[in-house]
């Protein structure tokens, strides 16, 4: 099947683009290609990430269900432990909850949005191949 229109990437609503851009940066790698002041794209080689501010962001308050997460973002990692020391000295925070700590680790970027980094990887290919 041919997409309609391929997946290019999410975008975020945020207080300060270019702060949570470089957070993500610093998190994922990637360029910073569009900075404006009310976005900023982050892009990769097959996704982009965007971020785009919003003068009424409010932030989750995950896991209280008060103000839904909105969003949530995982990245892959080898090391749960090394990559978490990485993610908080880029400013990240880790969670009260953490439901799986030995495959999810659960942190809050600068703007509060949770995401994690993982172990866990669905298998490549085709279901009948795996």
């Amino acid at each position: 099947m041919n997409p309609t229109a391929p997946f290019w990437g999410p975008t975020l609503d945020c207080p300060e683009p270019l702060e949570l851009a470089v957070f993500y940066q610093q998190v994922a790698g990637g360029e910073l290609a569009v900075v404006h002041e009310n976005f900023v794209e982050l892009r990769f080689d097959t996704v982009s990430l965007g971020f785009q501010r919003d003068l009424n962001y409010r932030a989750p308050t995950w896991p209280d269900t008060r103000v839904p997460q909105q969003c949530h973002l995982d990245f892959s990692t080898a090391d749960l432990d090394a990559d978490e020391a990485r993610v908080i000295a880029a400013g990240a925070t880790p969670t009260a909850v953490q439901p799986e700590p030995s495959v999810f680790r659960v942190f809050l970027d600068p703007a509060g949005h949770p995401f994690c980094l993982t172990t866990w990887r669905t298998p490549a290919g085709p279901p009948e191949s795996r």
